[in-house]
């Protein structure tokens, strides 16, 4: 992994390739490589292959292809998350075979890739990467025709893959192969893109097809054929992206990230836009697919997520517990399928990610399928692998979300949860008027969620205050812990403090030892029905001197009683508390990064979308 892009047309590549490896920074990469086909001799037509590499940024590999001669019109290009061999530029991609005519990018794991290496002894690797003994069985299997290729080694294969093959001695053609590594490819005129996801072809084109899991593209100039690893071919459909390029970029804000957070008010418009029923005091999301005799059948939901996004659940439990009495568990999806989960007929699981190929979550959805669970998505990105393994579900509609640490897709996690957690109430045991309160309530975060954002500069004086600390405590109660637990993860994420995050009643069982004068604690002291308990604990943490950022409700004077240092916002339902709760965390996070010199965008180890396991 980590990112993908090709070209082929009658336009220069070069610009397409770098400008879509600079759309897929978001995903968090190590180093960077290019590939294009030339005409070595324009009496001849002979073709060759050029590649540059770079460890580092785009910008290391911008710099060393711009007094390179670079000219043609079909090309792929990689950035890669190191897996496999160190981060050097051996081992970046693309890779070649022994002739220097065959070339891959490749995201995903060969599993096999050392048993396979050990059959080709009498080829040479230059390597430490999986993906180039892949190019070598690719071209092990040449004989005149790629895709023939490429199908007979991929059925040698055991692991993921997302990959692009281009060959010297086919200058029209790229083939393309998935297999739980996402690709898709744009449609244009007399021209095809294909990439990891849409974002780097926003500027030329929203004509989409989305590649399927065993499915192989002959991309060519004017026209893609799809088969499939039986070499059957097979209709698609193209599908037509809602976003544009305009919103992949960063609007005028420092960064992506800071122009995430303060979307918040809008997206989570669009999350909830059409969906509720004030009058009825309900929500519909009519991509459940389930009846309303189903929905009643229900007697179990486990969300599974893995990272934010089971933060995200942690909310929604709360929510589906108390609105529809529906038992409910959060699972890391990276443990769920190996701990034999008990699921039946009357259970919904329902996965929660924000790119829609987080592998664990795409592997825990298989696995609950296989076990009669009715499944359904909650996810962001259009045509993902989860929206469409999926039985139905819902799109956040939080739009491209392009810096690796998760802001606004959580805030629109949580709605999308909350409003199916009023629709399941309100056909068991939600009333009228408790339904309406909640629509009203939600109706008005948006206008909250502004009152938040407001404070961007106390917020950030805070950061100042604190940014050299090197260790946090994050504490909340009830519904505000899986708060406190956001708190601490994008802290930890993007600016390499340490942090913690406890319930507030579990400080005197042990972590109450880690606090000083050097170990400061924020916590969440809302006024909802574990207002008193918390405040008892924060009295805790006063005792042991450690100093105390307080996030409260608005005209709570007490709050200036136990801490220095409050930020205030306003009130709303308790369950609802975490669609503003979670924002002056993140932007505490952020001033604390950007103070420290952090590139909070790409914060150094993370991947946006995580396709391996």
């Amino acid at each position: 992994m980590c990112g993908i892009v090709g070209y082929i047309g009658n336009k220069q590549a070069l610009p397409i390739l770098i400008g879509g490896l600079r759309r897929l920074e978001y995903r968090g990469y190590d180093s960077a490589g290019v590939a294009i086909i030339k005409i070595q001799d324009t009496d001849s037509k002979i073709q060759m292959i050029e590649s540059v590499k770079a460890v580092g940024k785009i910008d290391m590999l911008a710099d060393k292809v711009k007094d390179k001669k670079l000219d043609g019109t079909v090309g792929i290009a990689h950035t890669r998350w190191a897996t496999h061999g160190g981060v050097i530029e051996q081992n970046a991609h693309p890779h070649f075979g022994c002739d220097g005519k065959l070339v891959i990018v490749h995201n995903g794991i060969i599993e096999n890739y050392r048993e396979l290496k050990e059959k080709m002894k009498d080829h040479k690797f230059v390597s430490e990467t999986d993906t180039e003994v892949l190019a070598h069985l690719i071209e092990s299997h040449y004989d005149g025709d790629l895709k023939l290729a490429v199908e007979t080694a991929l059925s040698h294969v055991r692991g993921t893959y997302g990959l692009v093959v281009m060959h010297a001695d086919h200058p029209e053609e790229l083939i393309a192969a998935r297999l739980g590594s996402p690709l898709v490819i744009g449609m244009g005129e007399n021209e095809h893109y294909i990439a990891s996801d849409a974002t780097p072809m926003l500027a030329y084109t929203k004509k989409v097809m989305f590649l399927e899991d065993g499915e192989i593209a002959e991309i060519k100039k004017d026209g893609v054929k799809i088969y499939n690893l039986k070499d059957e071919l097979i209709t698609k459909h193209i599908e037509e992206i809602e976003w544009n390029d305009e919103q992949a970029q960063k609007q005028g804000y420092e960064n992506f990230m800071l122009k995430e957070i303060h979307d918040q008010p809008t997206v989570f418009e669009d999350a909830i836009r059409g969906r509720v029923n004030l009058e009825e005091g309900t929500a519909h999301l009519g991509g459940l697919n389930m009846t309303d005799d189903e929905m009643r059948s229900i007697e179990r939901i486990v969300l599974i997520a893995c990272g934010t996004a089971s933060y995200a659940a942690m909310v929604g439990k709360y929510a589906f517990e108390r609105l529809a009495g529906i038992p409910t568990e959060v699972d890391y999806a990276s443990e769920f399928r190996y701990r034999d989960p008990i699921i039946t007929d009357k259970t919904l699981v329902f996965a929660i990610s924000q790119s829609g190929e987080t592998a664990d979550t795409l592997a825990a959805v298989r696995e609950a399928k296989r076990k009669g669970a009715f499944v359904r998505g909650i996810v962001n990105v259009v045509g993902s692998t989860i929206a469409r393994e999926t039985d139905g579900g819902t799109y956040i509609h939080a739009g491209p979300e392009l810096a690796v640490a998760s802001t606004k897709a959580y805030t629109n996690m949580v709605a999308i949860m909350i409003l199916y957690a009023i629709q399941f109430g309100r056909l068991k045991r939600v009333t009228l008027a408790t339904g309406q309160r909640l629509i009203t309530a939600l109706l008005e975060i948006p206008e909250k969620m502004n009152k938040v954002l407001e404070q961007n500069d106390k917020i950030k004086d805070l950061a100042q205050k604190y940014k050299d600390c090197k260790d946090m405590m994050f504490l909340g109660r009830g519904i505000n812990y899986p708060v406190a637990l956001e708190g601490s993860l994008k802290l930890k994420e993007i600016s390499y403090i340490h942090a913690e995050a406890y319930p507030g009643g579990e400080m005197k069982h042990g972590p109450i030892a880690l606090l000083s004068p050097e170990f400061p604690t924020f916590a969440i002291m809302v006024k909802d029905q574990l207002y008193e308990k918390m405040r008892s604990n924060i009295e805790e943490v006063k005792a042991r001197k450690s100093p105390i950022i307080l996030l409260a409700t608005e005209g709570d004077n007490c709050a200036k009683e136990l801490a220095e240092d409050v930020i205030y916002v306003p009130d709303t339902m308790e369950l609802l508390e975490p669609l503003l709760n979670t924002l002056p965390l993140q932007l505490f996070a952020y001033h604390t990064a950007v103070m420290l010199g952090r590139d909070v965008d790409r914060p150094r180890n993370l991947a946006k979308s995580v396709t391996v396991e």
